[in-house]
């Protein structure tokens, strides 16, 4: 698409009518589309202020029937593009909501720590840990690891993975940060003469990874599972140098996170 980039092109092509604009070094640019033709070449629609992009569509009703957006399923999707992307501002507005437009807005300049404290106030449980996270560029795989961790009082493990900003399954990344915590959480105990159980190393842990790959090396794309065995060594290793370093230096709360655990091994 030129000028517009990839990205809106399966919006294009699911759409009766698109608008794309472009504010680019002073200069507005401007496209339309119907049903994925463009109609006419960009062309340049008078001066810009700051630079941006600006999409408008309606969906297709030759495909999809009558539609019609849901602003709460809307939301919860722009808040989770607002945590995993630190500093970017999102604003919903519903203009046809009775009583007048309706408005919500997401910015979260802490990234992925918000994400997981967020969590964790969802889940009502009382915390064993602050939030506690990182962020590392690691040239072996060619992108970024971004990753928060809390532990609270609960047996439930709520580990959510995310590559390029996309929502995965059980990713390889979600593996590594599993084998970084463990790893970590095991080589604290045993220095000190005690012994964990890996099977049990996930309880009350809240945590998010999130990836980005800047080639896309996906295994497999369906399933968004990124970049194989060097990506899981990476976050594992990023996890457990990072979680050893931070129990070293604050032991009350490593004690808080590791006694639990410790006594859920001696329950198995």
């Amino acid at each position: 698409m030129g000028l517009f980039g990839i990205g809106p092109c399966v919006a294009n092509a699911l759409s009766s009518r698109l608008t794309a604009e472009v504010r680019r070094e002073g200069v507005r640019w401007m496209q339309e589309y119907e049903r994925g033709v463009a109609l006419a070449p960009p062309g340049a629609a008078g001066p810009a202020i700051g630079a941006g992009t600006t999409i408008a569509f309606r969906p297709d009703d030759t495909v999809f029937g009558p539609a019609q957006c849901e602003f709460d399923v809307l939301a919860e999707c722009f808040r989770t593009l607002a945590f995993l992307n630190r500093g970017l501002d999102i604003t919903l507005t519903d203009e046809g909501a009775p009583g007048g437009p309706r408005v919500a807005r997401f910015r979260f300049p802490g990234g992925v720590r918000d994400f997981v404290g967020a969590l964790g106030v969802r889940s009502g449980a009382p915390f064993r840990s602050d939030v506690l996270g990182f962020e590392r560029e690691v040239p072996r795989m060619a992108g970024t690891i971004e990753v928060a961790l809390q532990w609270c009082d609960s047996r439930e493990e709520d580990v959510r993975g995310f590559t390029n900003s996309l929502a995965t399954g059980t990713g390889t990344h979600e593996a590594g940060l599993r084998e970084g915590v463990a790893a970590a959480i095991d080589a604290y105990a045993r220095a000190r003469g005690l012994q964990t159980a890996a099977d049990c190393i996930g309880e009350g842990l809240t945590a998010v990874v999130s990836v980005t790959l800047d080639d896309r090396d996906f295994v497999d794309f369906a399933r968004r599972e990124p970049g194989g065995d060097a990506v899981r060594a990476c976050v594992a290793q990023a996890v457990r140098e990072y979680l050893g370093a931070w129990f070293e230096a604050h032991p009350e709360q490593a004690a808080a996170v590791i006694t639990p655990v410790l006594r859920a091994a001696a329950r198995n």
